[in-house]
């Protein structure tokens, strides 16, 4: 057994320790938000939060993250959070989902990184693009996530 706390919720798992994070999350407590897109952390589709950081829980066992808090996309943009909710509105603002597959990986970024800066501060594209490389968008938005980042560190400041 294996004891987290998933989205501030202390949760105790009957799920073998080599188990990844994303499967633990999806088949076992059931919070789909977070999604499977290439099992070996190159997408960035199956990014949640593990102590505040932007992690893939594609190749993160669940073994590896026993007593730390993860946080998914279901809490991040769910409505108390005020960064994550600062992304999701300039996200809907900038129109930056098409098929929307990558967005929650895409979001759960976008916010790791917000978080990181100090208050108010501005992140220059080049800041952003370093931050997002990780992350892949089929449908190529990326001048748009760029854009809806940006536009919530100025909401945020």
């Amino acid at each position: 057994m294996t004891t987290l706390t998933v989205n501030g919720r202390r949760q105790t798992l009957e799920v073998a320790p080599e188990t990844p994070v994303l499967w633990a999350l999806r088949d076992t407590l059931g919070l789909t938000g977070t999604k499977f897109g290439c099992g070996a952390a190159q997408c960035g589709a199956c990014t949640v939060h593990i102590d505040g950081q932007a992690m893939r829980s594609c190749v993160t066992p669940v073994a590896a993250v026993e007593g730390r808090a993860v946080t998914t996309i279901e809490t991040v943009t769910g409505g108390s959070d005020p960064v994550g909710n600062a992304v999701r509105d300039a996200w809907v603002r900038h129109d930056v989902a098409q098929c929307g597959y990558c967005q929650s990986g895409q979001i759960m970024s976008a916010t790791a990184f917000l978080r990181s800066r100090p208050k108010g501060s501005q992140p220059s594209a080049a800041e952003i693009d370093a931050a997002m490389a990780g992350n892949l968008c089929r449908c190529g938005t990326y001048d748009r996530i760029r854009a809806a980042v940006a536009d919530a560190a100025r909401a945020l400041a």
